[in-house]
């Protein structure tokens, strides 16, 4: 039954929509879903690489410049989708933010960030969800890693992907309830070559985050977790296990980085 959904979800006509769509994971999804017939709604706020990732995608694709964190710009885009489509079968929350590092960062940053990562997905699922009531139709929202296991060093983008993660768990046990055939799913993608960085050794490209996606989508999988080229699934269970210990057995806060911690954890989570 799980395929079967699947597979009239991703069905050519039709209609996706992807932000973050003009680099990496967006791009790459917007790519696949293109390929396999569906028309699809690119949305980025980078105009220039929007464009250029519209003209490599082929198929029927449309590339709007739309700021995720302005409801209005979301809302008139949902609009505009509603016009010229009608429903909508598939939404990938996928626009991000990394402003800022410490938490005495300019609170401009934290304030984008939380815009864009956390409220950038409110906007969509509130504006696009009324378009896919008809179901079935899928909601994925890209969250990370960083936002289950909280490892030091970016504070604002950890708060926000695991605000996210509650979010769109809840989101999803709402959307079960109702039984209108509307699913969400959340992607946590392992350590991935993005954007223009250089691709190095252990990382994963964003086509393969995206076939670990589809594939998990045929099993109606919510959590997406995918591991790279140094971290197996294993090590990624045993590590939100530990994170999940912290609590449990009343720890430190982030005992695995903790120096009385550290190389229990280590050993642990290897």
């Amino acid at each position: 039954m799980t395929q079967d959904r699947f597979e009239a979800v991703i069905h050519p006509g039709n209609v996706a929509v992807v932000t973050g769509a003009a680099l990496g994971i967006g791009r790459a999804l917007a790519q696949d879903l293109a390929e396999r017939g569906l028309r699809v709604v690119m949305v980025d706020v980078d105009g220039a690489e929007l464009d250029k990732a519209a003209a490599e995608a082929g198929g029927e694709v449309i590339a709007r410049v739309v700021d995720v964190a302005d409801p209005d710009a979301v809302q008139a885009l949902a609009d505009e989708v509603a016009a010229e489509f009608g429903n909508v079968q598939f939404l990938a929350n996928n626009a991000a933010s990394r402003a800022g590092r410490g938490h005495d960062a300019d609170l401009a940053d934290w304030r984008q960030s939380m815009d864009v990562n956390l409220w950038g997905v409110v906007h969509g699922v509130r504006s696009f969800l009324p378009l896919m009531q008809d179901g079935p139709a899928m909601i994925v929202n890209t969250g990370s890693k960083q936002g289950i296991t909280n490892p030091p060093g970016h504070p604002i983008y950890n708060m926000t992907k695991a605000a996210l993660k509650s979010y769109t768990e809840s989101l999803e046990h709402e959307l079960r309830g109702q039984g209108g055939g509307v699913s969400a799913h959340l992607l946590v993608p392992g350590w991935t070559t993005t954007g223009h960085a250089e691709h190095k050794p252990g990382a994963w490209l964003p086509e393969q985050v995206v076939d670990q996606l589809m594939q998990a989508l045929t099993r109606d999988d919510f959590y997406v977790i995918c591991p790279d080229d140094e971290v197996t699934p294993d090590m990624d269970q045993r590590r939100i296990m530990w994170g999940a210990g912290d609590v449990a057995e009343n720890r430190p806060a982030l005992s695995r980085w903790h120096p009385d911690w550290k190389d229990k954890a280590a050993e642990a989570c290897s």
